[in-house]
């Protein structure tokens, strides 16, 4: 028995992960689209993508001309003011008093067409490091996606783990139950000692009080479901299907290339924004050459007058002196880019630790379920064989609450095991940068 505690709360311990509560049976691959649905986390690295993708478009916009309309009324005594607008009504007279021209009134209506022609490399750099950006957010949202597969899985795992500990323990009151009868029996019939029907009592009671906890802590983990699945709370336990085809298509991956991690892939993205940025700042010390073109209205009622007229240009400039900003830009671009590089090569050290963490995980889970295999059949030959030795009289109760015990513990270290082959599967296949859940 002092092994049967610590199994019982490291199972209830890992049963409190994610799962849901619905009434209609839940397949694997219904609860994963469920959660790729509704979850907080997908929703936000979606909102994500699109962010990123604007920005795109904001860098393209470079490309294309800017267009402006305006329009203003005055009316003013000012001299300037007033001269300037009887300019353009072409409403000027040489009897005009330049120093007192009365009150002069003005629409103006302006329509104006910029075209940058060249920038120094700016916009060009701009939307490489746009575009970088948006893929970098697009491998960030397959890495949200795959751990939330990868939570999904874990969630109905440790729902049907917590369930089958249920199970085992229920077993286990049976088993006690069964005992006890047959140990009152013997005891009215004065075949034996009181305290040997206490012991077995008081070891169905304490199993009763196992099985509890054990219950609790599935309601916990079906509750915990339908956190991973963002759904609100629903007063109907979970039903799962029983044999769920999706689990029977998670196999070993046959490789140990984790070269398409989304993780990589989104750093490796980073690394060439980071990259453009840099040749975006160079590109301040280059000139600025922009085409211009604009016509304007202009319309008096005092001097009921008016006229129009043009304007177009080519502009140019250079940046010759600017405090130190650019060479300063240009320094923390680079250090920007060493800073994204180093973390690449991070997450490149991180993952290959991580892939043979989760491959030796694996491989122990998997000789752990087949040990805990025979383990069971075991204890089952044994228990069998104890309880009718024990109708005879010819096994001892402290004997009998040995075997039980060890029979439910095997059975819940089988349970245990199975799931956690299961769950290695996943996480290695996550680190793979695999698919969690293979597709049909």
């Amino acid at each position: 028995m002092s092994l049967y505690r610590p199994l019982l709360s490291l199972f209830l311990v890992a049963a409190l992960v994610p799962g849901a509560l619905r009434a209609e049976s839940w397949t694997l691959d219904r609860a994963v689209a469920t959660a790729l649905e509704n979850s907080p986390d997908a929703r936000v690295a979606r909102a994500r993508v699109d962010g990123a993708q604007a920005f795109v478009d904001q860098a393209g916009a470079a490309w294309l001309p800017q267009l402006s309309v305006s329009g203003r009324y005055t009316d003013t005594n000012s001299p300037m003011m007033a001269f300037g607008s009887i300019l353009n009504q072409r409403a000027f007279n040489f009897g005009l008093d330049f120093n007192h021209p009365g009150r002069i009134d003005n629409l103006n209506a302006t329509g104006t067409v910029a075209y940058n022609i060249y920038s120094g490399g700016r916009a060009t750099a701009g939307r490489t490091a746009a575009r970088a950006g948006a893929e970098a957010a697009g491998h960030d949202l397959r890495t949200a996606q795959q751990q939330l597969v990868t939570e999904v899985v874990k969630a109905v795992l440790n729902l049907r783990k917590a369930r089958e500990a249920v199970t085992a323990v229920a077993g286990g009151v049976q088993s006690y139950e069964a005992a006890v009868a047959a140990a009152r029996a013997r005891f009215d019939a004065g075949q034996l000692l009181k305290a040997d029907l206490l012991s077995l009592e008081v070891q169905l009671a304490q199993t009763r009080e196992n099985l509890s906890s054990a219950r609790h802590g599935a309601a916990l983990a079906g509750l915990a479901f339908q956190f991973v699945l963002g759904l609100e709370p629903a007063a109907t336990p979970v039903e799962l299907v029983a044999d769920d085809p999706a689990l029977s298509r998670l196999a070993p991956p046959d490789t140990r290339d984790f070269s398409r991690r989304p993780e990589l892939l989104g750093l490796e993205a980073r690394v060439r924004a980071a990259g453009a940025m840099v040749e975006a700042a160079r590109g301040a010390r280059r000139p600025t050459v922009n085409a211009f073109a604009s016509y304007q209205y202009d319309q008096g009622w005092k001097t009921d007058r008016h006229g129009d007229s043009w304007l177009a240009g080519l502009s140019v400039d250079v940046n010759l002196f600017d405090g130190g900003q650019t060479p300063a830009k240009i320094r923390q671009g680079s250090a920007e880019l060493t800073q994204v590089k180093e973390m690449l090569r991070k997450a490149t050290l991180g993952i290959a630790l991580e892939v043979e963490q989760a491959r030796l995980a694996h491989a122990d889970a998997a000789e752990r379920l087949a040990v805990s295999g025979r383990a069971v059949e075991q204890a089952e030959e044994s228990a069998r064989l104890s309880r009718a030795r024990f109708e005879k009289e010819a096994l001892l109760t402290a004997d009998l609450i040995g075997v039980e015990s060890r029979f439910l513990e095997a059975k819940l270290r089988r349970t245990i095991a199975a799931a956690d082959e299961r769950l290695a599967l996943v996480e290695l296949r996550r680190a793979l940068g695999l698919e969690p859940l293979p597709q049909p």
